[in-house]
């Protein structure tokens, strides 16, 4: 079976348990490679503000990457399955969360189809606050907007390349607002 080389981001904002966010994330990442994903490469925990401005306390964010045998749905259905051990619970689009666990990219797939990730990536917002699609979108349409997903990314795959829009996750951090940047401070 083939190999897949994965991108995922981690982020939490509220306890899980006795764990405050940092140390649910260190326990993610085991949780992860205990799911399946091999050779596990950690970037170093972020503390970035609340998406959007005023959701709730600070997140603490990282991004990991590694290696899947198997199909992109069945790695996101292990990361949900993660995500529910450490209490995850969907009541709120953007809200606050134990864990959150994202799969931003296997290898350079574009799903379902470049399309359906354009209508995606170009979505408005306010749509973007409302929708959520029903299917799995590859690469995660919103993580070339995100400073708390490409600070981190950068450590492990800057050289990683957005499939369809081209340019490196190095290239996409330099358009990120510069204040959003900064505001990732590490751990």
């Amino acid at each position: 079976m083939t190999v897949h080389n994965v991108l995922i981001a981690l982020g939490s904002n509220l306890a899980a348990g006795a764990d405050r966010p940092a140390e649910t994330l260190q326990k993610a990442v085991e949780a992860i490679r205990d799911a399946g994903v091999t050779n596990l490469r950690s970037s170093r925990f972020f503390r970035t503000p609340a998406h959007p401005p005023g959701a709730g306390p600070d997140f603490v964010n990282a991004c990991v990457s590694g290696g899947w045998e198997g199909t992109p749905d069945a790695l996101l259905a292990a990361l949900h399955g993660v995500e529910a051990t450490f209490g995850r619970t969907r009541t709120r689009r953007w809200g606050e969360r134990t864990l959150d666990l994202d799969l931003l990219a296997c290898d350079d797939m574009v799903l379902p189809d470049a399309r359906e990730l354009r209508r995606w990536i170009d979505l408005s917002p306010e749509r973007q606050a409302r929708e959520a699609p029903e299917r799995l979108i590859l690469p995660h349409p919103r993580m070339q907007d995100r400073a708390f997903v490409l600070v981190p990314l950068a450590e492990i795959a800057a050289e990683w390349r957005h499939p369809l829009l081209g340019r490196s996750v190095a290239e996409m951090l330099e358009h990120v607002d510069p204040d959003q940047r900064k505001a990732a401070r590490p751990l």
